[in-house]
């Protein structure tokens, strides 16, 4: 069958054993997966399967969508259990899995907000503008097909980590169904909020049932088909849930930010396995579009907080910016899937900027905190972030992000490796190693780095026979003088910096092609590749057309994004600037957030200090901001 040209290595054949990201994925597996659970059952999400099913008789709780958040915690733990065994979480959701089918209608449908009300007779005003009164009658709103495209995620997670068809059996009876209601001979419908698309993509992945993937394309092909079904009055700006054109004719990314992304990774799902080409040319129009004019430097996207939408081209704002988490988590989504499409390493490099600064600024050190938005400046006092100080909160009435965070962190090796027939990628910097089959030999692969906090990265191979194979090592679009893959930013001083590859100590020239220094011979056991990039402190500039980042810049190392906060800069940082003049030194402060490196320079005769972006708001509230005054 049709599929990518390029396949990732799945998470649960790589190791991590890494300084950076280590901690963080054990944090996520011993405090984040608990605490959400935790936080699921104290805010009723879960006992409101309970009350569908009929052994409890409250009300619902929550918001209409509350199921896909028990839905992608599911999902994250279930990663978990792939890397660590754990009888006890293993048997709690097993526990709660027998609660979700209970909660399931005979015919498969799965939705406890409108199961809940109809038990209970309830028809009053509220249903009727949520939920609809009838089944699928407000699909513009409800997130009846989002919850159990969710859902349909996190039961193909949980039966490949156990081999347990209780999940998935839910899953299937409730795809079956919405392959019934709806359809070229059937209904002609779209969901308000897409990622039914995705997980209709991993039911047809794990049975091969086509079924499944001709339900996800039609769901996609139906969005700008307005003549084919009733227009909803309180949605006259189809272009909010990407509804105003065929997606095979859109090429500016508009409306609601996490929805459109979500669309874009259902959208290369779909074309890799249709080979539709007009799938994959809208594609490459919509990326230019958000990298070239709508990406943030930290990789977050969304501008406004009307709507959680995306803005006007080069409409950028810091202090307001939305840039929600859910968003960057989005954004490594799709721009893994564009690489696995196109195998260019720009993908990767927007991947890497998201994941290490708008995506990982949105979870706390201790892993029981979160931001919702993420902006690039604070004021300390407040910002919008579902009622909140400028910091992190415990959860949401709307906890979409603290249970999305689970998902990624769980199954972050996938992002590591990939291969395309005899090619092996490289694409993160992450200590610890695969196996992958290679034309036939089984391949070793191991990485020692200290990265991001220095450019040296160690790949062994061992081969089990001697073999012959590429090796395509990324080398960052920010080592070879260029900040995003686009004009939108730029460092004051472009030039690439010494990249150096070794072959088992021997310096070779190679050429970058596509982002990739590539190796092509025969590989032995304990044969080595050593990539060495110089890690200078960059200054950042905008696009002139980012009007509120005129005069100023911003500094980058690696691959993260700095900040200035208040409490290392005399408590205000609007009194900071960085001269053009001043000489910028990093300093290692191995207490703060796990061990950062800060960057300081002299401010006239104040000493000014920087931090990562994603380190911020660790130390109470305060100021913050990403671009400053030269």
């Amino acid at each position: 069958m049709n599929d990518y040209p390029i396949q990732p290595i799945s998470f649960n054949r790589v190791t991590v054993d890494d300084s950076f990201w280590s901690p963080r994925l054990e944090t996520n597996r011993t405090a984040t997966i608990p605490v959400d659970f935790q936080r699921c059952e104290e805010t009723e999400r879960i006992l409101n399967f309970d009350r569908a099913a009929g052994v409890d008789a409250g009300d619902h709780a929550g918001i209409f969508f509350n199921d896909s958040d028990v839905f992608k915690v599911i999902e994250g733990a279930a990663y978990s259990l792939q890397t660590h065994a754990d009888p006890e979480l293993d048997a709690y959701l097993d526990a709660l899995i027998a609660r979700i089918g209970a909660a399931q209608e005979p015919d498969g449908y799965l939705y406890t907000a409108r199961t809940i009300r109809e038990r209970q007779g309830h028809t009053d005003r509220l249903q009727a503008e949520r939920e609809g009164l009838t089944r699928w009658s407000n699909l513009r709103v409800n997130h009846e097909l989002y919850n159990v495209g969710h859902m349909y995620e996190a039961a193909v997670a949980h039966y490949e980590a156990t081999g347990k068809r209780t999940f998935l059996d839910i899953a299937l009876k409730n795809a079956d169904l919405v392959c019934q209601v709806f359809g070229p001979d059937a209904r002609h419908d779209v969901p308000g909020h897409q990622e039914i698309e995705i997980g209709l993509v991993r039911l047809y992945r794990v049975t091969g049932d086509e079924r499944y993937l001709r339900q996800a394309k039609f769901f996609l092909d139906q969005r700008g088909q307005a003549d084919d079904r009733e227009l909803y009055a309180n949605f006259e700006n189809p272009g909010y849930m990407q509804d105003h054109l065929p997606v095979v004719e859109q090429d500016e990314a508009v409306g609601h930010a996490v929805r459109a992304v979500y669309m874009y990774a259902g959208m290369a799902d779909v074309a890799a396995l249709t080979g539709d080409a007009a799938y994959i040319a809208a594609l490459d129009r919509l990326w230019e579009n958000v990298v070239g004019r709508k990406l943030y430097l930290t990789g977050g996207i969304g501008a406004r907080h009307h709507g959680e939408a995306f803005g006007d081209d080069y409409e950028l704002p810091n202090a307001s910016a939305y840039a929600e988490t859910c968003a960057a988590l989005a954004n490594v989504l799709w721009n893994q899937r564009m690489f696995l499409l196109h195998g260019h390493g720009k993908y990767i490099d927007v991947l890497e900027r998201t994941l290490y600064n708008g995506f990982l600024s949105g979870i706390s050190q201790g892993g029981d905190e979160f931001f919702y938005a993420n902006p690039l400046a604070s004021d300390g006092e407040w910002f919008f972030n579902y009622g909140t100080a400028a910091t992190r909160s415990p959860w949401f009435s709307c906890s979409c992000c603290p249970t999305n965070v689970v998902r990624l962190l769980g199954s972050l090796g996938s992002y590591i490796y990939a291969q395309r027939n005899g090619d092996l990628y490289v694409n993160l910097f992450v200590g610890g190693g695969t196996t992958v089959n290679l034309n036939g030999v089984d391949v070793g692969v191991t990485q020692w780095t200290h990265y991001p906090w220095d450019g040296n990265v160690t790949v062994q191979l061992d081969p089990a026979e001697e073999t012959e194979f590429t090796l395509r090592v990324r080398v960052p679009g920010w080592a070879l003088g260029q900040a995003v893959p686009s004009d939108l930013y730029h460092y004051v001083d472009a030039r690439p910096d010494v990249v150096a590859l070794l072959v088992n100590g021997d310096l070779l020239d190679v050429e970058v092609v596509d982002g990739y220094a590539a190796v092509t011979r025969t590989w032995k056991h304990g044969d080595s590749v050593t990539l060495a990039l110089a890690t200078p402190v960059r200054r950042v500039v905008s696009h002139a057309a980012v009007a509120e980042n005129a005069g100023r810049v911003a500094l980058e190392r690696g691959p993260l994004v700095y900040c200035v906060e208040g409490v290392d800069n005399g408590g205000l940082v609007a009194d900071v600037t960085l001269p053009a003049d001043a000489a910028i030194t990093p300093v290692w402060n191995g207490d703060l957030v796990g061990g950062v490196l800060k960057l300081t320079w002299q401010d006239g005769d104040v000493q000014r200090t920087a931090i990562p972006y994603y380190a911020w708001s660790h130390r109470g509230v305060g100021d913050m901001a990403v671009w400053l005054p030269t």
